[in-house]
């Protein structure tokens, strides 16, 4: 990122830390997660405009608590503490925590006490979100108590000389009304930031950036048709033209005519040329009799590398190898171990560079999901692309539960395109973060035209979520489960039962393997 200013995010393990980053970006000013133990001398090369430090499950007093290993107090740069991190200024600062005479979790009234500037512009009572057991029960000497609740006299302090904030609950989180407003206070008027950091600035910087690394040498990317590849295959051309070759493999796992759709939506609108690369032969040789999910994904990955690697012995400038790395794969892989736990994200292409020696590019470790659609709405990827639903690298291997056949493929395929169809004819397909539909390896008894059937079970699986990392089942009207149902039994031979899944994210996954 070009940005001259940037707002560092310290993990003291929130389960909302990933939430501030987004929050601040949603302002128009970049920020990046650090954990809490990162050196001062990094802090300092990072050269940060403001630092927030995130909540936190721990007592500032248990042992092993986190605890930067030097003063971030004393660096000079405005400093806001959420939450763990009011706490920690009151613990290093000579103020007291105590446990709390009553644990507070969920929706309270706030009263403003202050409003010059991290509270200016907010209603004098608002609606926050508390989630701590610890309080302050004295303020440092020299900070001002500027908020607090019916469950605390000391709800937020300020050492405005210092620039040093802290507040107790947690503004990032939707159910504070107006966090985003105490949120961009302390990054416009206590920070100073003033660059607008969005997707065209993104894009503008990192085409420069682009062009500048790789030269005259060439990319390949493996262009699998989500949006993440997509995306980034569009903003590639633009900086590279023809230096950019892009490989698609159709594994033959692919939901129907999908391989088709991708070659032609670069076609008709972006006018880049796609190497397509027939697999679904070798893949289904390999995945013969295996049911283990693990085996399967293995197996489809290392048959991916090895079509990958024939295809791209094509190419004989590339020396890069272009991956749709996000942000949240990047978090997870410096952070420690500890604070913020999160799910595993599916990696990218694994194994090629070593074998391939190329050069790794990254073009989106700095984004979210949701940062990745407005950059492709920005570089004019259409609304209906930018808005799909994740579809997993392994394809709909993973969603027949057991063997893979060409046989049951297809039985999947016809279940998912009518469900997906109907979601779509009842204006809720955006709503939904992914829908998919699940063979079971499971038969069970039925009846059709007075005949008794013993065929194949369909699950139904549709989620909410904003990153995929947590998930509700999301809530179908009655009819339109009634008519996708009807549809898939009486259209889809094979199939005489379909059920709908109703677990959340966590305890269960998105996916059923």
């Amino acid at each position: 990122m070009q940005s001259t200013e940037k707002i560092i995010i310290l993990d003291f393990g929130s389960q909302y830390t990933q939430l501030i980053a987004r929050k601040v970006r949603e302002i128009g000013v970049y920020a990046e997660i650090y954990p809490f133990n990162i050196s001062i001398e990094k802090l300092k090369e990072l050269n940060p405009t403001g630092i927030i430090l995130s909540g936190g499950p721990s007592s500032v007093y248990e042992d092993g608590a986190p605890i930067p290993s030097f003063d971030v107090f004393a660096m000079g740069i405005p400093v806001l503490g959420i939450c763990y991190g009011l706490q920690l200024i009151a613990y290093q600062k000579g103020g007291a925590v105590d446990k709390a005479a009553r644990r507070e979790f969920g929706r309270a009234s706030l009263e403003i006490l202050n409003f010059e500037d991290i509270f200016a512009g907010v209603s004098q009572n608002t609606q926050v979100w508390m989630s701590h057991g610890d309080h302050l029960t004295k303020a440092p000497e020299g900070y001002e108590i500027i908020a607090k609740s019916e469950n605390s006299e000391i709800c937020a302090v300020r050492s405005p000389d210092k620039r040093i904030y802290g507040v107790q609950f947690h503004p990032e989180v939707h159910h504070t009304t107006e966090g985003k407003k105490i949120l961009e206070n302390f990054v416009r008027k206590i920070c100073g930031c003033k660059e607008v950091w969005n997707a065209q600035s993104f894009i503008t910087s990192t085409i420069e950036k682009i062009k500048n690394l790789v030269g005259d040498e060439g990319v390949i990317l493996a262009l699998s048709g989500g949006v993440d590849s997509t995306v980034a295959a569009v903003l590639l051309h633009k900086a590279l033209g023809d230096k950019l070759h892009c490989v698609h493999i159709d594994s033959g796992l692919m939901r129907t005519n999908e391989s088709q759709t991708i070659v032609n939506l670069f076609k008709d609108s972006f006018n880049i040329p796609i190497e397509l690369v027939d697999g679904s032969g070798l893949f289904l040789s390999r995945l013969h009799g295996v049911e283990d999910p693990e085996l399967k994904r293995k197996i489809i990955g290392t048959a991916f590398i090895d079509l990958f690697e024939v295809a791209a012995k094509k190419f004989n400038d590339a020396k890069w190898l272009a991956q749709g790395t996000l942000y949240p794969d990047v978090i997870e892989s410096v952070s420690i171990k500890g604070p913020s736990a999160t799910i595993k994200s599916h990696h990218n292409v694994g194994g090629l560079p070593e074998k391939m020696h190329l050069k790794i590019l990254e073009p989106f470790r700095e984004l979210f999901k949701d940062e990745v659609r407005a950059v492709g709405r920005e570089l004019g990827v259409p609304e209906w692309f930018v808005n799909r639903h994740p579809f997993p690298g392994p394809g709909l291997a993973i969603r027949i539960l057991g063997a893979v056949t060409k046989e049951r493929l297809e039985v999947l395929r016809k279940a998912d395109d009518i469900y997906l169809e109907e979601i779509r004819n009842a204006g809720l397909y955006n709503h939904i973060w992914q829908a998919f539909a699940v063979l079971l390896p499971v038969s069970s008894v039925g009846v059709m035209g007075d005949e008794r059937t013993y065929e194949n079970v369909c699950a139904l699986r549709a989620v909410t979520s904003t990153d995929g990392m947590t998930a509700d089942w999301f809530e179908f009207p009655n009819d339109v489960l009634a008519k996708i149902s009807n549809r898939i039994i009486n259209e889809v031979r094979g199939i005489n039962r379909v059920v709908y899944d109703i677990t959340s994210k966590p305890p269960g996954t998105i996916e059923w393997e």
